[in-house]
């Protein structure tokens, strides 16, 4: 049984004749958030995926099995509900409210699409959303699902939490330095000059001022 152990990075381009005639690999989208599983490829093969924990496989990637071999993964089609609205802020409330939730959802231009869930399509129906039950293929937005949370750990995390960090500074009209040892943290504030902080935040609260001696 052949190991497919390897997703390949998708700068790392590939000639579209191999990728074409590679076997392919249909896999749900619970099934192509497992980095372990048992599998049949659809020429019968069968195969085990072995792949780094938190990965999630999309349709047309490509992977590796141990042999060199090259396998084509195929979004397969599910029941999902298709979500759409009469005008945007309802499908933004939609994807709001789902988001609340957790909920896996792809994100289209004019639609939502989430797995099915009879309690949900109840909700988004009484918000004002059309809700349809079709069998498509269901890829959902990065980082909100099974292994794709973001943790400290994370490169995408440290990114993100870097450019949080930067708006929040510009938003406030300072820096505060953070130094980090083990769990504890170390602030540092130069104390030989005045901070005033606009903390109004639109919620009808004077500025305060704060003045470090």
């Amino acid at each position: 049984m052949r190991t497919l152990n390897k997703l390949l990075a998708p700068h790392l381009k590939v000639a579209p004749v191999l990728v074409k005639r590679a076997p392919t690999l249909t896999l749900a989208f619970d099934a192509r958030r497992k980095s372990r599983l048992a599998a049949t490829l659809d020429n019968g093969e069968e195969v085990a995926l072995l792949l780094p924990r938190g990965t999630v496989l999309r349709d047309g990637d490509v992977l590796v099995a141990d042999d060199g071999g090259l396998v084509r993964v195929v979004a397969a089609h599910e029941a999902v509900l298709y979500v759409r609205a009469p005008d945007a802020l309802t499908l933004t409330r939609a994807a709001y409210h789902l988001g609340n939730r957790h909920t896996p959802v792809e994100v289209g231009t004019d639609y939502l699409k989430l797995e099915y869930d009879p309690v949900l399509a109840d909700m988004l129906t009484r918000i004002g959303a059309t809700v349809e039950q079709v069998s498509l293929p269901f890829q959902p937005e990065a980082g909100a699902y099974g292994g794709g949370h973001k943790h400290g750990h994370d490169e995408t995390f440290a990114e993100d939490y870097a450019l949080a960090q930067q708006v929040f500074d510009e938003h406030h009209g300072h820096e505060h330095p953070h130094n980090h040892a083990g769990s504890s943290h170390s602030h540092s504030h130069d104390h030989g000059h005045d901070h005033v902080h606009d903390e109004s935040c639109g919620h009808g609260h004077p500025p305060h001022h704060h003045a470090h001696r």
